[in-house]
């Protein structure tokens, strides 16, 4: 763990969590670094974010202090081939959410922390060392439809939007990484003590989580030895999706606060 007895201390705050998507890979590594909180993790057939109706039957049972944000339709392959539905999730049904939040926010007369997990996906993907402040234009569907959340998620007062990327050293399947696609992946488990960390925080606004610039091949080839190296333009013509070739990530912001030093600013 990262922060070990520090969360420990400060997990004080936010004692009932809504957290969406419970059951994927962020959710799960979130539930399992943090068990001195109530979570509440409905599944899509008792919490369906693309449905106002669900939502409201949901809110009108259940009070929470803060949302961790993480579903989302997040395999670009499906969201290029399904563009409707990557909409109706990504964009909508965060629209929905923070709709929800808001009214929810006037009957309980006060805040709601929002947590929102974006992607670097957002970024052109170009030139890599992207800060918060660098131009938002996706190569991709996923990345637009999440640009697009992003926009509803700033009509609250009290949120933060986490642009990242992340991937699980234990699970990964592929045989071939590319040696020049770039990016500041982090693992699961950074990420998700990350997002306790930022929760717990004062900060408001939009802000990178990542780690070193490596390639693929650099980043995966430590847990997987038998990583044959390859072209990213061979990944992206086996999938038929245009890939980032430097998505890389200014994450200095978020240094400033895992080292303690940042308590309030906006993004």
């Amino acid at each position: 763990m990262i922060y070990g007895e520090l969360l420990k201390e400060k997990m004080q705050k936010y004692k009932k969590i809504l957290l969406t998507g419970a059951s994927g890979q962020l959710g799960t590594a979130i539930l399992n670094i943090e068990d001195r909180v109530r979570f509440l993790t409905p599944a899509m057939d008792i919490l369906d974010i693309t449905k106002t109706s669900s939502i409201e039957r949901y809110f009108k049972k259940h009070n929470f202090d803060a949302v961790i944000h993480c579903a989302a339709l997040a395999r670009m392959t499906e969201c290029e081939k399904d563009p409707i539905t990557t909409i109706e999730t990504n964009i909508k049904g965060t629209a929905n959410l923070v709709a929800a939040v808001i009214s929810k926010e006037g009957k309980l007369e006060r805040p709601i922390r929002f947590m929102h997990i974006s992607t670097d996906g957002v970024y052109p993907g170009t030139k890599g060392n992207y800060s918060e402040k660098d131009e938002t234009i996706p190569c991709n569907i996923y990345g637009w439809t999440k640009l697009g959340a992003e926009c509803a998620v700033h009509l609250l007062k009290n949120f933060c939007i986490i642009r990242t990327s992340f991937f699980n050293p234990d699970k990964i399947r592929f045989n071939n990484s590319a040696t020049d696609l770039y990016s500041s992946k982090v693992t699961i488990d950074y990420l998700a003590e990350a997002v306790i960390r930022l929760l717990e925080s004062e900060f408001v606004g939009t802000i990178n989580i990542g780690g070193k610039r490596q390639s693929d091949y650099e980043r995966y080839k430590k847990f997987k030895p038998s990583l044959r190296p390859c072209k990213g333009i061979d990944i992206s013509k086996g999938i038929g999706l245009k890939l980032a070739k430097d998505a890389s990530l200014n994450y200095r912001q978020w240094k400033k606060i895992e080292r303690g030093l940042l308590k309030t600013t906006n993004g």
